[in-house]
């Protein structure tokens, strides 16, 4: 029996790759001649210890899949273990190599050769005839320096057309079943011409029959899963297929959760109805929107009715059963810096449950990389080929682009502090740029923070630049269970007669948040020390904030009362 290993390397031990198990389990391995292996490990680690126990396995075939995290790492272990073993091959695939392969085979002489594409049916090919390169040019989506003539031979892109056909990766012994999530491929190939996506001319788009993903879900069910990440491009491109999948999700309710991507401008009123009568906590759903501005979008080759985009995102958003993602990138032709904080704004408005910014990378493949000159977008060559500058953004505008991606993911995706960073966003100008600056010079964009740290920050921040807003930081920070001896709690004092306090003061409070209950035997409240709120002029506000509290610990339900004078 020949030796294969298979070179693992990913983010981290619970983020590993499917495409070990999707591969193997479309070989009959035994009869081929092939026993597997593999030697698995993060980026994080030390590429010589990796490398060294590669080596200590003999494999006649090293192969390994690239994604942009991963491919320095991969290059630094395999330049390694190839200097430890004589004879050995190498042959890598994945997503870095769905361009032109030639310079990576020269700088990389140690590389037998690359899959370009689908690797399911080409890595077994190739194995049958590894040994006879004059065969290797009937292998789809093979590229390969020969050693003969040291030309550059490239077979196109593999795909794959009876995609219903493969052997599912959970067949294979070495599917992980450890990590605490499962991808699922159900479809493959995307209807949309996305310059930026490694799917754009990925058509067509090929299905597994419903009984095969229904198969595959009670299988993952019966492992213990709970979390089922759908990697179909766009889940919704068809509105019959999305309906039928989202009956199957719904008969694991409480067992498990689903991820999905969905285009926003292609809701139904069939599938919004099926959405909305789904239960609670069944679905994530992932809101593919970019920009909000159709030249943009245009620009960049993406299908769909802006408007019709921004009416499903807005309906998904209002829906309280499902979790909305949305997500905007920096760096796309035409795009600029106020652009960008202007769609923000909108996002946030809508009331979508999370939101991310990431940089525009011009993966290898894509049309915007083949455009990047034309476009005149400035790039890393290396991974992970992030735009430095375009003509609509600066370096600089990137970057604090990146840091208004790092304030939203601080405050406005943790549920303790959206509720405040929605209403500052939205109803104050400018607030998105000052805030992001002011972290910025107080350093913290760059460190971990808790959420008390954040929570913390904001209220300094508040105080000394929008101190009308103290009583709302209060609030959030006595409603997320935040020591009450520390200063966002403010001023705690018991109250054993929440009506006696009150009495008098009718005429001029208002019950802004929650319910007065004369039930509740006594409370906390907390009065802002801002000068706004301590003033006498007949402009002045004061807030109080009323908590129950038992055993020194709050309870709900927590009232905010705001008294004019």
């Amino acid at each position: 029996m020949r030796k294969i290993l298979w070179l693992d390397i990913n983010s981290s031990y619970s983020h590993t790759s499917v495409a070990l198990p999707a591969i193997e389990t479309q070989m009959d391995s035994e009869a081929m001649g092939w026993e597997w292996s593999v030697v698995r490990g993060t980026i994080n680690d030390s590429p010589g210890v990796i490398a060294a126990a590669v080596a200590e396995c003999r494999p006649d075939v090293i192969a390994a899949t690239f994604w942009l995290f991963n491919h320095r790492m991969q290059i630094e272990v395999l330049s390694r273990a190839v200097q430890l073993l004589d004879d050995v091959k190498v042959v890598c695939g994945g997503p870095e190599f769905l361009g032109c392969n030639h310079n990576f085979l020269k700088i990389n002489p140690f590389v037998t050769a690359v899959v370009r594409g689908e690797g399911e049916r080409a890595l077994p090919e190739f194995l049958a005839v590894i040994d006879t390169p004059a065969a290797w040019n009937g292998i789809s989506g093979l590229c390969w320096i020969s050693d003969e003539d040291q030309k550059y031979y490239d077979n196109g892109v593999a795909r794959v057309a009876d995609f219903e056909s493969l052997k599912f990766p959970e067949q294979s012994n070495f599917f992980n079943w450890e990590k605490p999530f499962v991808q699922l491929e159900t479809t493959r190939g995307c209807f949309n011409t996305c310059a930026f996506c490694v799917s754009g001319g990925e058509k067509p788009v090929r299905y597994q029959s419903l009984e095969q993903v229904a198969s595959r879900l009670e299988d993952i069910c019966n492992k213990g899963i709970k979390d089922v990440r759908v990697l179909d491009r766009t889940f919704n491109y068809d509105t019959r297929r999305a309906c039928q999948m989202l009956d199957l999700f719904a008969m694991y309710q409480g067992r498990m959760r689903f991820h999905l991507e969905i285009h926003p401008s292609l809701m139904s009123q069939e599938l919004k109805d099926k959405i909305a009568s789904l239960p609670v906590g069944l679905l994530h759903l992932e809101a593919g929107i970019q920009s909000l501005d159709d030249g943009v979008l245009n620009e960049c080759g993406r299908k769909g009715n802006l408007k019709s985009s921004l009416e499903g995102l807005r309906y998904l958003a209002g829906l309280e059963n499902v979790e909305t993602h949305a997500d905007l990138i920096a760096g796309l032709p035409l795009y600029r810096l106020d652009m960008l904080c202007r769609d923000v704004v909108t996002l946030v408005e809508m009331g979508v449950d999370e939101l991310q910014i990431e940089s525009l990378k011009l993966l290898p493949g894509t049309r915007m990389r083949e455009m990047a000159l034309e476009k005149g977008l400035r790039y890393s060559p290396l991974p992970p080929y992030e735009v430095m500058a375009t003509p609509a953004m600066t370096t600089s505008d990137l970057r604090f682009a990146m840091n208004i991606s790092r304030m939203i993911d601080f405050y406005y995706n943790a549920s303790a502090w959206q509720g405040v960073i929605r209403k500052l966003i939205v109803e104050r100008d400018g607030f998105l740029s000052d805030f992001t600056g002011y972290l910025k010079r107080i350093g913290v964009l760059d460190s971990p923070l808790s959420l008390e740290r954040r929570g913390v920050i904001l209220y300094e921040y508040v105080l000394e630049y929008c101190p009308e807003m103290v009583a709302d930081i209060s609030l959030a920070w006595i409603e997320g269970g935040f020591s009450l001896k520390k200063s966002p709690a403010g001023e705690v004092v018991k109250v054993k007669d929440i009506r006696g306090y009150l009495s008098g003061k009718e005429s001029c409070m208002s019950v802004v948040y929650g319910e007065v209950n004369e039930a509740y035997r006594y409370y906390l409240y907390t009065v802002p020390s801002s000068e706004a709120f301590t003033s006498s002029g007949s402009d002045a506000v004061r807030s109080v904030i009323f908590g129950f509290c038992e055993e020194g610990v709050l309870k709900q339900p927590v009232v905010r009362v705001d008294f004019s004078d």
